[in-house]
């Protein structure tokens, strides 16, 4: 080559190498557009192609993917970067890379070039995100895999989105480049603070991370805050993915959207995955869980949180990856092929879901661009004390639209019947487990959490808008007014709410010995003060049977059989009461050891002793006759679903009360509850009852098939035209001890009688009597068969209440409102009640209970 040509040839790879400058910010990771370097660009000779590769040997360009039209790119900086000019357009390209295979030899790959690819998002996403109303936040920020047709054939690979408003420079590493996290810089897109990347040749399984340069200058490994699946902890990178699962529940889904959750029947049985059964995967667990709903009856469960944690002794409330299902179990299609079997057979599924707080782990959301990203950036309001975790920032539009976004997430992508949504009263308060002189109050000097109401708001009418027939939960252990009140009349727009007070009054009533109880009678009669000012689930939940409070078997005063008494009682007596009920896995069976996420339950007992085979055989029987008996669900959130018989017994310790409701056909129902908590049975109890004729002891839980002594009445008693607490007719009733009756009338083929204008709930499905199969560690058989519902019509017998919003001294300890007087005035007809008491409360707690949940993971 001569002087000359040798001058023209360097001219020519100095204009087509960018300039110094450009080049440092480049390699250095801090230039927000490196499309604009790398790639090809026209030129007045052709086009200039630049290209980033560490550690290659060389590259060429292969017009339209073609080797003989190679043409070798110079390389023009140490660390891998290559550029040259290609005549014509460069069109269709494709990279030709030789790498050293460490043996003195050489190997080629043919590549596609990311940096010759538009943006995966549109303007119009970009303007949503700004503004914090991406619905769809899913489609667009991630990892999703793509294909695209070219002329020189198809190109299959990943587009990369992450939101880093702060971050100087974002880099995608994984699988793909050896984790050597610096060969593939990612565009900024405007004023947004997305970052953006299309990756070909990345594909499912590959792991990944961001590595975002911080305005500090450091260089941070990040987890993708929008990850849909991720390495099994304690490993902590993303992983690409593809929902590929083909629904089969059109039935379920469709019939949903038709219903209105607080009408129908709704008995949760609530769930740890991990300690369920240890070892199962996601299939495993759905089929075992389908044949074990189908003999106790529950119609939902509630699985504590599944989105991926790291730590787990948080039981999944220490949440890093909000849109992946935990790897520990199985894939995200795995994860979906439980909830589909589970709609298939007819349940509902509840997940807890966690948008109040998240951890300070590094790899994760906190400082993710190296500064308070996602949790507000004053401590006073971006750390949770008690938990030692950051609180999101919910008055920023983008991460407001990232926890509105999940929560859409959950439902769609998962087809997720339900959100229990965690540690509500830590969002509401500013002041939550905080000193005076700890955190800021509101603009208007308040300690509510103005920012927090709003999302709240926002994501309960987003989810009802988009997803009818769902339901959101709050456990919510204040007197905040209105959590389940709808957005348009000022609420917090919640479905239902945990029933915090009536869990503490009950559980702290039924662990006194019978011959205290007495005393204590106001703390049964308390919860209907307030049962209608809120739509409440009454919980027994996993926070009951940890840190040392013992189980529910254990709370039970007196010996094995005297505990298991007590806990039939209070189970027969809390399916009776209103509200949708809630029971944690093991109280099912009574189990007696706490629970532990580190360990099974006690299968064994349900097969080897038959006082835990019986509270077994009891709950499914309460199921069955739950479902079939729209009086204890279709009003459970208006006043006219209950009424007294007698709730002033507190020497005989025993209550008695009527559940009221409408069938399918608008005809009005009615179910008698007859509780007996002295030790001792009751002979010639005389009982007030709203018609005479014969009533069907449908549930007697001191039956011997539940391991009882066996008194009752022989499965049926007769009304009297003896007028008795306030009622037309009465009958006289043998009561067991511990025990609970269930009465209703036997059909009399009268006339239907006219019930309080109300609209008729829809008619429950019941499925029909299914075999027996076998417990989820014992095999047994056992046959339930669901009682007849009856077709009696009878008038409704309507007992008004003081809608009252209790004191707050909840379990979270949330803060205190002062006193509260409240007083409900006797109907007509009924034995009327009257309370004055003060002091604080928890959700309407008499008082007495204590503030005992438990803080691990902040749950």
């Amino acid at each position: 080559m001569t002087s000359e040509e040798t001058r023209a040839t360097r001219s020519e790879t100095d204009a087509c190498a960018p300039d110094p400058a450009t080049t440092d910010r480049l390699l250095g990771g801090a230039h927000h557009d490196p499309h604009s370097v790398l790639g090809a660009h026209p030129h007045v000779d052709g086009t200039v192609v630049r290209v980033l590769r560490p550690h290659a040997v060389s590259v060429a360009v292969l017009p339209n993917g073609d080797r003989a039209q190679a043409c070798e790119l110079t390389r023009v900086h140490d660390a891998g970067l290559f550029s040259g000019l290609v005549p014509g357009s460069g069109g269709d390209y494709r990279l030709l890379v030789t790498y050293g295979d460490g043996a003195g030899g050489t190997t080629e790959q043919t590549v596609d070039d990311p940096y010759r690819w538009l943006p995966t998002l549109g303007d119009m996403d970009l303007h949503l995100i700004g503004e914090g109303r991406h619905e769809r936040l899913w489609d667009v920020l991630g990892a999703h895999v793509r294909d695209h047709e070219t002329p020189s054939g198809p190109v299959a690979g990943t587009s990369f989105a992450v939101w880093a408003p702060n971050a100087r420079g974002v880099r995608v590493t994984g699988d793909f480049d050896g984790w050597a996290g610096w060969a593939l810089p990612m565009r900024s897109l405007g004023s947004s603070g997305v970052w953006e990347l299309f990756l070909p040749g990345v594909g499912v399984g590959d792991r990944y991370k961001f590595r975002i340069l911080g305005p500090d200058g450091r260089w941070r490994d990040k987890a993708d805050p929008m990850a849909f699946a991720t390495e099994i902890p304690p490993r902590t990178a993303s992983v690409v993915t593809r929902d590929v699962h083909e629904w089969s529940d059109d039935a379920w889904m469709a019939a949903r959207a038709q219903v209105r959750p607080h009408e129908e029947p709704m008995s949760i049985y609530e769930m740890h995955l991990g300690s369920w059964v240890p070892g199962l995967d996601y299939r495993e667990i759905a089929e075992r869980l389908v044949a074990y709903l189908d003999t106790t009856g529950f119609t939902h469960v509630e699985l504590l949180p599944v989105a991926e944690h790291p730590f787990g002794g948080s039981w999944g409330y220490q949440v890093t990856s909000y849109f992946a299902p935990t790897s520990r179990f199985g894939t995200p299609d795995d994860f979906r092929y439980f909830v589909d079997r589970l709609h298939q057979a007819g349940y509902g599924v509840i997940v807890d879901w966690v948008p109040a707080h998240f951890p300070r782990d590094e790899w994760a959301l906190a400082r993710f661009d190296g500064t308070a990203c996602y949790e507000h950036a004053d401590p006073r309001r971006g750390e949770q004390p008690d938990w030692g975790t950051l609180v999101f920032d919910f008055g920023r539009n983008e991460v407001r639209n990232f926890l509105v976004a999940n929560a859409l997430y959950w439902l769609e992508s998962f087809h997720i019947d339900g959100l229990r949504v965690d540690a509500v009263a830590s969002m509401l308060y500013l002041d939550y487990s905080r000193a005076d002189g700890q955190w800021l109050p509101n603009v208007h000097g308040g300690r509510e959490n103005l920012d927090a109401v709003a999302f709240l708001q926002e994501m309960n009418a987003t989810v009802y808008r988009e997803h009818p027939g769902v339901v959101t939960i709050a456990e919510e252990s204040t007197a905040w007014p209105g959590v389940t009140r709808p957005t348009y009349m000022g609420g917090l727009g919640f479905g239902l709410k945990w029933n915090m007070g009536w869990m503490h009054d009950t559980l702290d009533y039924t662990g006194r010995d019978p011959i205290h109880r007495s005393y204590h009678h106001n703390q049964m009669t308390f919860s209907l003060m307030y049962a209608f000012s809120e739509n409440y689930v009454l919980p027994i939940s996993h926070d009951e049977v940890v840190h040392g409070k013992g189980s529910l078997w254990t709370r039970m005063p007196g010996d094995d059989w005297n505990k298991a008494a007590g806990v039939r009682a209070l189970l027969a007596y809390m399916w009776a009461h209103p509200g949708k009920q809630l029971l944690f896995m093991g109280g099912e069976f009574g189990q007696p050891r706490e629970w532990s996420e580190q360990r099974s339950l006690d299968w064994h007992l349900q097969s080897d002793d038959p006082l835990h085979g019986g509270i077994t055989r009891l709950v499914a029987d309460l199921n069955r006759t739950y479902r079939a008996q729209s009086a204890l669900w279709s009003r459970d959130t208006t006043p006219d679903g209950f009424a007294w018989i007698d709730a002033n017994d507190a020497q005989g310790n025993v209550f008695s009360f009527l559940r009221h409701g409408v069938d399918a056909e608008g005809r009005a129902t009615v179910l008698a509850c007859v509780a007996n908590f002295s030790g001792a049975p009751r002979e010639d109890y005389r009982v007030g009852l709203p018609s005479a004729g014969n009533w069907t002891e449908v549930v007697n839980t001191d039956a011997s098939a539940y391991g009882g002594s066996g008194v009752g009445n022989l499965g049926r008693v007769r009304a009297e035209q003896v007028m008795w607490h306030g009622q037309p007719a009465s009958a006289v009733l043998r009561l067991p001890p511990s025990g609970v009756l269930w009465l209703v009338p036997e059909d009399t083929g009268g006339p239907v009688l006219s019930v309080p204008a109300q609209e008729a709930a829809p008619a429950a499905t019941v499925p029909p009597p299914l075999p027996a199969t076998a417990l989820p560690d014992e095999p047994e058989d056992t046959d339930i068969e669901a009682p007849a519902t009856p077709d009696d019509d009878l008038q409704v017998v309507v007992t008004p209440a003081d809608l009252v919003d209790p004191g707050p001294d909840d379990a979270e300890d949330a803060p205190d409102a002062g006193p509260v007087s409240t007083s409900v005035a006797p109907a007509p007809g009924t034995v009327g009640v009257r309370a004055v008491r003060t002091g604080s409360f928890v959700n309407g707690s008499s008082g007495t209970g204590t503030s005992d949940t438990g803080t691990t993971a902040g749950d």
